[in-house]
């Protein structure tokens, strides 16, 4: 690809862009040697491995690209022999983990989510372990050389930290010595030279002794070495020195180890640095709201909303082309700062960035061409006043695409023909238009050139297109409208702008007629455009609206069955569970009234057999029904006294009115006595006269929680003897009544009433268990009893 047009399109911007996303030193090379290029399938095959990355970094977000460093000069000088020092060993140790990380991740993600090709160049990347663990082993984080990196260092270190503190005892005796003392400028120790000195003052040089190895910037101050330490730091260094070699013994076993891994790990950086750059063209594609375009390698071209990708979002217009179907050349016209260039370039740019593997900043859809080359002679000068040797170089630039061009090349024109007479430059415009129209190659060109207007409408295969102009607001709107040639609207603007009207009249009068049909005609195609492209958007919007609307009703209907089966299933459920846990109340119930039966005898036993399939009728849900025609009468209330005998209709039963209680009366059913609504009775017979029926009671029974049944009793000064029989009761009438648990209250005392009941709670058929009473229920002096 020339890299003229690479210039011409800001190339190298978007190149810069795509480098900050790198995260290596190997992805930045990568990025640096990007080229577009002209083979389809390298092309397609660059296309998906950024749709692979782009789906990655979507998925599983930022790749693990940490540690890995560019350490190709380290490989490289390890083969010739050369010795590595500690930070290279640690950054070839480092890339090598940050290799086998990575490796890991793409795999696994390639297990979650397809990734072939990333995954097949993760493959590649060896895992050298053992490299690896040699270094870190020898070397910590600082890179600096460990005791553990071999047993000889550690010795030499051990015995080179006692001979550092046998010296500084030494000194710190010296400078704690009063005579010596009057002679330091401080009482310090410092090192100088590697060996330890002390500061004395000049005075004193003499009757000091020892070496001298330093003075300050005064010469006040004298750094000597006393005679006393001497042969101690000699020892010192010989210790450093031995250091020395020893790790130098190990950094060259290190580098010798490098060296065998070398040629696998410079196969590695490449396929890091590959890694590297295609995740970059991902972030770069999510930051610029690109998307993959289709590629194919016959002159078609066709952008969805197109932006430039070095303009704000915010602020760029898109641009919708098509080139290489109906027609292969677009002749662009319009005013000034209509927009005309920048479209040239976003055109020629995306061409550009799709034939380098990275996607587009356009909408789904979007079709790319891989062409031969791009040529492009775009100025940047946009004044109105050109001058000869501007033409002179456009034309010297035209005259070099016209030599190099082929039929599968692309060629963007900005201004053809511009600065020189206007008849001669739009005849040798046409000519220059015509002359690549026919070799077969693409071409987007701009002019000002009312002429190519006309040969672009009469010509086969060529277009008018325009910027569009809001002569309103008297400024450009930067949409591009194909099939529609621009206007010059000069005079509208001079109108608006406040030109007189008779220089006006007289301008128009100076146009050909022939111009002014034309301009006449541009004028009604764009009305009729205006007109269909309203029309257009209200049909669109009102799709839309009504697509919306259906597809919120559906939602709405299949929420509505959703519900509709959910609530019915639930019904069907709870009414299951209701019917289960009224037959087993009710079973239970029977056996514990048969039971009492045995007890009591056979007349408890019919009452209580009764009561209980009443109970169990009441318990049956069943669905209301409506009445069918006029609801039955209830039969009227006749009043009743003490000892009638009535029928009780809830219960089937017959009985005798014992007492009446406002709207209630207490009625004796064999051995129950029970309170029953007045309206639930039924008179059969009138006491006799001055008599009132008082059947014997064998029994008496309480049952519900209406009747006035209390979860506790209070013994409180009852003896034990009493004590039992009430409890005895109260459990019957608690347990009859449905209580879970119950309190008794018998208080402190001296125990003997709480063993008692504690004793016959624990026999009791009722109770399940029982315990003392807890903080704000008592304590001690109750006794909480949960009931069967």
């Amino acid at each position: 690809m020339d890299n003229k047009i690479l210039h011409t399109l800001d190339y190298a911007k978007i190149i810069d862009k795509l480098g900050q996303h790198a995260s290596t030193a190997l992805g930045k090379a990568a990025i640096v040697a990007l080229h577009p290029n002209s083979d389809l399938e390298d092309v397609k095959y660059a296309l998906q491995v950024t749709d692979e990355a782009y789906k990655a970094d979507r998925l599983k977000g930022s790749a693990p690209f940490g540690g890995i460093a560019d350490i190709r000069a380290s490989l490289l000088r390890s083969r010739i022999g050369g010795t590595l020092n500690p930070a290279e060993l640690l950054e070839i140790a480092e890339t090598v983990r940050g290799s086998r990380r990575l490796k890991r991740h793409v795999l696994q993600l390639h297990d979650e989510h397809s990734v072939p090709l990333l995954a097949a160049t993760a493959e590649q990347l060896t895992e050298h372990k053992a490299l690896e663990d040699a270094i870190l082993l020898c070397i910590d984080d600082q890179a600096e050389v460990m005791d553990s990196a071999s047993p000889e260092l550690a010795n030499i270190r051990r015995e080179l930290r006692s001979g550092e503190g046998r010296v500084r005892e030494k000194l710190e005796s010296m400078i704690r010595s009063s005579s010596i003392q009057k002679m330091l400028q401080e009482a310090i120790i410092t090192i100088r030279n590697d060996r330890y000195v002390i500061p004395v003052k000049q005075e004193y040089r003499g009757s000091f002794g020892g070496i001298i190895h330093d003075q300050s910037g005064s010469g006040a101050t004298l750094f000597i070495e006393p005679e006393a330490i001497v042969v101690m730091n000699n020892k010192l260094r010989e210790l450093r020195l031995a250091e020395e070699r020893e790790i130098e013994k190990i950094l060259q076993k290190l580098t010798a180890l490098t060296a065998e891994y070398a040629e696998d790990l410079l196969v590695d950086l490449d396929l890091l640095g590959h890694l590297d750059f295609a995740f970059a063209k991902a972030r770069l594609a999510h930051v610029m709201g690109a998307t993959l375009p289709r590629m194919n390698d016959r002159g078609y071209l066709k952008l969805r909303r197109g932006r430039h990708p070095l303009i704000d979002r915010d602020k760029v217009v898109p641009i919708d082309v098509e080139l290489g179907n109906n027609y292969t050349a677009i002749i662009v016209t319009g005013p000034n700062t209509g927009g005309k260039t920048v479209s040239l370039k976003t055109i020629g740019l995306l061409t550009l960035m799709a034939m380098s593997g990275l996607f587009i900043p356009a909408e789904d859809g979007s079709q790319m061409c891989v062409f031969d080359a791009l040529y492009a002679d775009i100025g940047d000068e946009q004044s109105i006043e050109q001058n000869l040797s501007t033409f002179s170089s456009h034309l010297t630039n035209i005259i070099r695409i016209l030599n190099n061009m082929t039929p599968k090349s692309l060629v963007l024109l900005d201004e053809l023909g511009a600065g020189t007479d206007p008849a001669e430059g739009s005849a040798l415009a046409i000519a220059i238009l015509e002359h690549i129209h026919k070799l077969g190659c693409r071409i987007v060109a701009t002019t000002h050139y009312s002429e190519l207007k006309a040969y672009a409408y009469n010509r086969k295969g060529v277009i008018n297109a325009s910027m569009e102009f809001d002569i309103a607001t008297l400024s450009p709107t930067y949409r591009l409208l194909i099939g529609v040639p621009g206007r010059s609207n000069a005079f509208a603007i001079a109108e608006r702008l406040g030109l007189k009207r008779s220089i006006i009249d007289h301008a128009r009068g100076e146009v050909s007629e022939e111009d002014v049909r034309v301009e006449t005609m541009i004028a009604s195609l764009e009305e009729n455009r205006i007109g269909a492209e309203t029309e257009r958007n209200t049909a669109e919007a009102l799709r839309k609206e009504l697509e919306a609307e259906r597809v919120r009703h559906e939602a709405e209907r299949r929420k509505f069955e959703e519900q509709r089966e959910k609530l019915l299933a639930k019904a069907q459920d709870d009414a299951r569970d209701v019917m289960l846990k009224a037959k087993r109340e009710a079973d239970q119930i029977i056996a514990d009234l048969r039971k009492l039966a045995q007890e009591e005898g056979a007349a408890v036993k019919d009452h209580k057999l009764t009561e209980a399939r009443r109970r169990l009728d009441e318990a049956t849900p069943e669905r209301s029904k409506p009445s069918k025609g006029q609801p039955s009468k209830a039969p009227k209330p006749q009043r009743v006294e003490a000892g009638d005998e009535v029928i009780v209709h809830s219960l089937g039963q017959r009985g005798h009115v014992v007492e009446l209680s406002g709207n209630e009366a207490v009625v004796q059913l064999g051995i129950l006595k029970m309170k029953v609504s007045l309206s639930d009775l039924e008179l059969v017979k009138r006491a006799e006269t001055g008599k009132t029926q008082q059947p014997k009671i064998a029994a008496s029974l309480k049952r519900t929680r209406d009747e006035n049944v209390r979860s506790e009793l209070d013994l409180r000064g009852a003896n034990l003897e009493e004590a039992m029989l009430e409890v005895d009761r109260f459990l019957d009438e608690s347990f009859l009544a449905g209580f879970g648990q119950v309190y008794i209250i018998h208080g402190h005392g001296t125990g003997v009433l709480r063993s008692g009941i504690s004793d016959f709670l624990r026999r009791h058929k009722h109770v399940k268990s029982f315990r003392l009473g807890r903080y704000g229920e008592g304590g001690a002096g109750v006794t909480v009893a949960e009931l069967k």
